[in-house]
């Protein structure tokens, strides 16, 4: 009777073979909208791994924070609850690899041609390795774009700033952004800023055009100073455990489409954010101001000097690698 018993198991999985092979399933958390180039670049991973895997891996996007929270995310992938997360940059400071915190810097990139040569260089591979012994695997970097101020007063010159409680991204680089502009720093979930704003709890944030435009955040904000003085990008994760338990095939798979998608990512944010800025002109909510080269300038040179305060935390050696392939030399301001 026992030998018989796997025997007819066999023939249970023969007769119901997709019993027998379930999908892998990987639950992708984001806290954005679908509708941003984290949210549809995620959509176009879960549609190409279906096609590449012939349905062996089913990818469930889960946008919008409908899972997790900013706080919560890194924890549920740690634990194994999600496999899949493409928090900002910004999340990995507090979980002790303060490297990542460089892209924090204010005016550290002027364009995307700079930004890339980090990201998709031997630095960026360097900096994902870090994540290694937190159990978690680092993908790929993804785009968001570069961030503006916004708040419902002109921001044009760094006096502009003074006494502005200003939202933030839990990052010590940030804080210290926001008092170099005279600001008062508020840490915050990013699906709770829309209300903080609207009820004055902050008068004001940092976002990319997309962030601020599908959160609506430009209905409860006056003004949007286009100054572009940082860059705000997400690296794509994955439970370490979970990827090296993966067979070997399958894995080759889901690297490819993660190529083919961070190549859509970068492709479309940039895009992705003209057309946010246009929809807020459109809107007549929100008054879009670009400062002139001399204002951003202003901006520029009050806060760089955040660059030499936080070697301590980031790192010497991480911020001088980051000049090495851009070409910036805070000394030339």
């Amino acid at each position: 009777m026992r030998k018989m018993l796997p025997i007819a198991l066999l023939a249970l999985a023969a007769a119901f073979p997709a019993f027998a092979q379930q999908p892998i399933v990987i639950k992708f958390s984001h806290v954005v909208a679908i509708d941003t180039p984290k949210g549809h670049a995620a959509e176009f991973f879960a549609k190409r791994v279906a096609e590449l895997t012939g349905g062996k891996v089913k990818v469930e996007v889960y946008a919008n924070s409908t899972l997790y929270k900013d706080k919560e995310e890194l924890e549920a992938l740690q634990l194994g609850a999600v496999q899949m997360l493409a928090p900002s940059l910004a999340k990995f400071g507090p979980l002790g690899v303060k490297e990542f915190e460089v892209f924090d810097l204010p005016f550290i990139f002027d364009n995307y041609d700079e930004l890339h040569k980090v990201t998709a260089g031997p630095l960026g591979a360097k900096l994902l390795a870090k994540l290694e012994p937190k159990g978690i695997k680092g993908l790929a970097f993804w785009d968001n774009g570069f961030k503006s101020f916004s708040a419902n007063k002109p921001l044009r010159n760094p006096e502009d700033f003074k006494g502005l409680k200003m939202r933030i991204q839990s990052s010590k680089v940030l804080e210290a952004q926001m008092r170099a502009l005279g600001s008062l720093p508020q840490v915050m979930a990013f699906s709770e800023v829309y209300q903080a704003l609207q009820t004055g709890v902050v008068d004001g944030t940092e976002n990319p055009p997309s962030n601020l435009y599908t959160q609506k955040m430009h209905e409860v904000q006056k003004n949007l100073s286009v100054t572009e003085h940082g860059y705000l990008g997400y690296a794509v994760i994955t439970n370490k455990k979970f990827w090296d338990g993966l067979p070997a095939d399958v894995r080759g798979q889901l690297e490819k489409a993660m190529v083919e998608a961070t190549a859509y990512a970068n492709r479309i944010a940039k895009d992705e954010n003209d057309k946010a800025l246009e929809a807020v002109a459109k809107s007549g909510r929100t008054q879009i101001y670009k400062p002139t080269p001399a204002e951003r300038l202003a901006i520029k040179k009050a806060t760089v000097k955040v660059h030499k305060e936080m070697e301590s935390r980031i790192g010497k050696e991480t911020i001088d690698a980051v000049y090495k392939e851009t070409g910036f030399d805070p000394t030339k301001l």
